[in-house]
């Protein structure tokens, strides 16, 4: 069979980085694309040459960028939409109980609607929690999966690993029993609705494994979903699944300083120092969030070679801290960055993700450390690829890597005036908006193109979200609503006097760590 082969040309193409973070750029170059993978990068007109009759894309005004990779991504539509506004992330849990019913395929769909509009193409979807038996959680894997496919992106997808805890950092029964006696009955039903053995939850990984085994853009991993959501058992059989076959594991650690007290009772020590004991630091692990690590767990980490995903939105928006994003760079920690539930516009936009990532952690003082837009553009691509199965097939465009990719109308970018001076990654990553993508590229396949979707009907796909919203509440909807605003004073007062155990941490308090 013939080889189908592809011409993207641009002004600029970024292949990727080198070892300190410069961009590797190619003026007025093409890639030369076959059966999805880069084959080439050469100079414009010798690229034609090579490939005379080939379908050619961009053109002059273009810049084309590796695909943008959101490496920490949970739902659709939004907690905000749905009802919970942005609480601390201990309440918010609480709040979130009272969330609208959605549809999975919907929801999806609506997510990445955003994100490839913003030049995403691969995502990292870490599905909290499914009510059911595990047939039901394969279903609902396989769902989003589905809907990730049918608009063509790439997509790691994973259920998340939990066996304890479900609301509160404490034993569901304890924290039922200690609940006034018209809340017990329904708190109890809801944590039976998410409650399976072990063994089902094994067992939903490894049939979602199983039905993505040869596929191309979709792939499963483990989401070993935080220490006070994971038993010390949860926790062996993480890192026995992920040893035995080298599989990718994405966990939430230290996002909160509640989560750090939680650890220092549970463990005597650090949450980082617990998965240590279990063999679970290694290049194969990444830690979403990691606001509260100290600077033996940093050291640890870095050692170990473990990723880490900055998810700089939700920090700021559920009031988690601010990531030592700056550290982690110094010691060579690769880190990634995820959107989480939603950027700090109630959206899923990567590049306004990128630039607030960038001006966060600008440290006072002349000499201060601080990210470079190459480091945020790099974090956003080849970075977050190394936390997902697909590896460095992806996040960047040198010659054997699939052909993913974002180009931008570099007028749109720099309109109405851009010194040239400021080298070009410096200038996308600070001033590029999602308006100026043109086209998004995955797997040498093109799936927008000029704001518009080229497998999906997103007119209609939100019009029938909308249609769906516009319905009156459901009776159990609102006997969660209820539920959320009863249970909500007493998750509340479950955490009183937890911040007073940190206040001889060096990292508390007015620390000022970015």
């Amino acid at each position: 069979m013939a080889k189908l082969v592809r011409l993207v040309d641009a002004d600029w193409i970024l292949e990727g980085f080198d070892d300190d973070d410069a961009p590797i750029l190619h003026r007025d170059a093409a890639l030369l694309i076959e059966d999805g993978s880069v084959a080439a990068i050469l100079p414009r007109d010798e690229a034609r040459r090579a490939a005379p009759g080939a379908a050619a894309l961009g053109g002059r005004g273009r810049v084309v960028v590796p695909g943008l990779i959101n490496a920490h991504h949970h739902v659709g539509m939004t907690p905000l939409q749905l009802g919970s506004p942005d609480h601390p992330l201990e309440l918010w849990f609480a709040s979130r109980l009272g969330l609208r019913d959605v549809d999975l395929r919907l929801d999806t769909l609506y997510a990445a609607f955003e994100m490839v509009a913003s030049g995403v193409t691969t995502v990292q979807h870490l599905h909290s929690r499914a009510p059911g038996d595990a047939a039901q959680g394969v279903a609902a894997g396989r769902t989003v999966l589905d809907a990730y496919g049918s608009i063509g992106m790439r997509a790691s997808y994973s259920m998340a690993l939990r066996d304890q805890n479900r609301l509160v950092y404490m034993d569901d029964d304890a924290f039922v029993a200690g609940l006034p006696e018209a809340l017990r009955a329904p708190m109890t039903s809801y944590f039976a609705r998410f409650t399976l053995p072990l063994s089902e939850q094994r067992a939903i990984y490894e049939a979602l494994r199983a039905t993505v085994a040869g596929e191309r853009r979709l792939a499963v991993q483990l989401a070993p979903a935080n220490l006070h959501w994971l038993s010390d058992d949860a926790l062996g059989l993480a890192a026995e699944l992920s040893e035995r076959d080298g599989t990718k594991m994405h966990m939430h650690v230290v996002e909160t300083p509640y989560q750090k007290v939680y650890a220092r009772r549970r463990t005597g020590g650090t949450a980082v120092e617990h998965l240590d004991r279990f063999g679970l630091l290694s290049p194969r692990l990444t830690i979403g969030h990691a606001t509260w690590l100290t600077e033996s767990d940093i050291e640890r980490c870095a050692h170990a070679g473990v990723h880490v995903c900055h998810n700089c939105s939700s920090n700021l928006r559920l009031k988690s801290g601010t990531a030592p994003v700056n550290r982690f760079l110094a010691r060579g920690i690769p880190v990634a960055l995820g959107i989480d539930e939603a950027g700090i516009n109630d959206d899923r936009d990567m590049l306004q993700e990128m630039r607030l990532a960038l001006r966060v952690h600008r440290e006072p003082g002349i000499g201060a450390p601080h990210p470079s837009p190459a480091q945020i553009l790099r974090m956003a691509t080849e970075r977050g690829a190394a936390t997902t199965p697909f590896g460095t097939r992806i996040g960047r465009l040198s010659p054997g890597c699939e052909a993913d990719l974002a180009t931008f109308d570099w007028d749109a970018v720099t309109y109405p005036y851009q010194n040239t001076d400021i080298p070009p990654v410096d200038v996308l990553v600070q001033r590029a908006k999602a308006s100026a993508v043109r086209s998004v590229m995955v797997a040498g396949e093109e799936i927008y193109r000029d704001g518009r979707f080229l497998h999906v009907d997103r007119d209609a796909t939100m019009a029938e979200i909308a249609a769906r919203f516009a319905r009156p509440l459901s009776p159990a909807e609102l006997e969660r609503r209820r539920r959320a605003r009863d249970i909500f004073p007493h998750v509340q007062a479950f955490y009183d006097g937890w911040l007073e155990e940190l206040d001889d941490d060096p990292f508390y308090r007015g620390s000022g760590r970015s």
